[in-house]
């Protein structure tokens, strides 16, 4: 069993987060999903973005650190959907017992001195994906591969941004599906 952060998306503690949770924890994980925007979600991404501003980045991430700093002696896997993948990795690149990162739909940049050394880390991106495009992909893989984690990537053409969620105009079933069958066997071998 994994304990697992799974960090909500622009749009708050929507409930594909929470189903996600579920699904997560029927397969025997321990989820945590902690509520950055105080009981809010958005309609809209502009409405998130309006969260996101009057709250700060900084905050955002001080708040996710307040969430998951009492259960990282148990080694936890960060996860995030989006603005909640970019917080998740800042996490688990200053955590040194993280498990694991699994990032859907999003990254972050990384310090030049991040250090990641064995970290397994799955990113699920729509492809092509507005807010991930291609060159930063590749960017990204590479500066990922140079801290010593071990990245895997799975692309998934025509689906939207955040496809995993059933309550956007994104949604994907078929993307969906695929990503969580992926993602539940890399939680499993984080679990060794």
């Amino acid at each position: 069993m994994a304990t697992v952060v799974l960090i909500h998306s622009i749009y708050g503690l929507r409930p594909a987060v929470e189903d996600a949770a579920r699904r997560l924890r029927e397969a025997g994980h321990e989820v945590h999903t902690p509520d950055l925007f105080d009981g809010r979600t958005a309609e809209t991404v502009e409405e998130g973005r309006a969260f996101t501003e009057e709250i700060g980045r900084e905050e955002l991430l001080r708040r996710a650190v307040a969430a998951s700093a009492p259960l990282s002696d148990q080694g936890l896997v960060y996860a995030g959907f989006s603005l909640g993948a970019a917080l998740a990795q800042t996490l688990a690149l200053a955590d040194e017992r993280a498990r694991g990162l699994l990032l859907l739909h999003g990254t972050s940049d990384l310090p030049e001195d991040a250090r990641a050394e064995g970290l397994p880390v799955q990113l699920h991106v729509a492809d092509p994906d507005p807010f991930e495009p291609h060159d930063w992909l590749s960017t990204w893989y590479l500066l990922m591969g140079r801290t010593g984690a071990d990245v895997e990537i799975y692309p998934y053409p025509g689906a939207g941004h955040l496809y995993t969620d059933p309550g956007l105009p994104d949604h994907d079933a078929e993307a969906a599906e695929r990503t969580w069958r992926v993602a539940l066997a890399f939680l499993a071998e984080t679990d060794t």
